[in-house]
């Protein structure tokens, strides 16, 4: 698994609406799933897949690396099982 910080999310309009309507999740939540000791894993073409808590839900971020500590939201979803696997294997060692 690769480690990135994510400092900042860049958001642009059409990303907030997307995950708002078709995955029912809000600005806040992403947030706060970037910064709450995440889980991360190399994606493809440049991205990467963050996976972190907010609440009950695990969420999986995909974002792509514009600046250093910066990265562009692509899109956010619920984990899927094998997503949320690895984020209970993360907090039980």
């Amino acid at each position: 698994m690769s480690r990135i910080k994510v400092k900042k999310l860049i958001w642009q309009d059409w990303n907030k609406v997307h995950i708002k309507q078709k995955h029912n999740v809000g600005v806040e939540e992403v947030e706060e799933a970037t910064k709450n000791s995440p889980t991360h894993i190399q994606g493809y073409d440049g991205r990467f897949v963050v996976l972190g808590r907010t609440g009950t839900r695990i969420l999986a971020v995909v974002v792509k690396r514009q600046k250093q500590s910066e990265y562009l939201l692509i899109t956010a979803r619920d984990a899927d099982k094998d997503e949320r696997r690895k984020v209970y294997e993360k907090e039980n060692r």
